[in-house]
């Protein structure tokens, strides 16, 4: 799998964003006996290390003008009464995180403070209670997630590793491939290492593949080449020194 060379940038497509905020009408309903924090979340290895890889790639390498929010494991509220969903990362566009974390609806993804569902949300299956082709995929469409990803590096629920549906109308489709693109960006699995661990992830690319880099990998793609430079202008240094010319001394 390639690389990615430069921040992928999606603001001057006018596919992108169809549902603005603006196009959503959402009345406050009193959060005062809403619980937005809890102790009951127990992650693996694999989840904790996936989700940090899905959100810190977006915020190294994904360039864009327009704001967005990139979580793991924050409750996503789409209705009142109704209990929320946690996905394991959420992505959604056109959104600002909100200043005063103080106030109880700054501190969850609740659609009516941030004025729309989010673009995508990822569940990464560590067994097989979550229902995630089930009730799970349900509620999520009735929460209008532009798109719901299963990922299940154990195989879990059968041999299919990922699974990426799109809303249309009230139900999800299953896609054939995993470029979502109502976001601007696709998924994929590489095999490679990630904080000392060699395994099949699951990691952002563009549409042509190349992958969102992590800050690590850009400072190391940055690394090699300022190294590249460093020995061809050394072998050019070397070619002059041959023809009797003193490299120092030209400017």
């Amino acid at each position: 799998m390639s690389t990615s060379q430069t921040p992928i940038s999606i603001e001057n497509n006018p596919k992108f964003f169809d549902n603005q905020p603006e196009d959503f009408e959402f009345t406050a309903p009193d959060l005062s006996d809403v619980i937005t924090e809890d102790y009951t979340s127990v992650d693996n290895l694999i989840t904790e290390k996936q989700q940090r890889l899905l959100t810190t790639t977006l915020y190294s390498s994904f360039s864009t003008n327009l704001p967005f929010l990139a979580t793991a494991n924050v409750g996503l509220f789409y209705g009142n009464k109704i209990p929320p969903l946690v996905p394991d990362v959420l992505l959604s566009l056109r959104v600002k995180v909100p200043e005063d974390w103080s106030e109880k609806k700054n501190r969850s993804y609740f659609v009516f403070s941030f004025g729309k569902p989010p673009e995508v949300a990822i569940e990464i299956v560590s067994n097989k209670i979550g229902n995630e082709l089930g009730n799970k995929l349900q509620d999520y469409a009735f929460a209008a997630v532009g798109y719901y990803v299963v990922f299940d590096p154990l195989k879990q629920l059968g041999e299919t590793i990922v699974r990426v549906y799109e809303l249309r109308g009230n139900s999800y489709v299953e896609l054939q491939n995993f470029y979502l693109p109502q976001v601007g960006l696709g998924l994929t699995i590489w095999h490679g290492i990630f904080e000392g661990k060699e395994y099949d992830w699951l990691r952002w690319c563009d549409d042509s593949g190349n992958i969102l880099l992590t800050g690590d990998e850009r400072a190391e793609q940055e690394r090699q080449r300022a190294e590249q430079e460093k020995q061809r202008a050394d072998r050019l240094a070397e070619i002059l020194r041959e023809r009797g010319i003193n490299p120092d001394e030209i400017l």
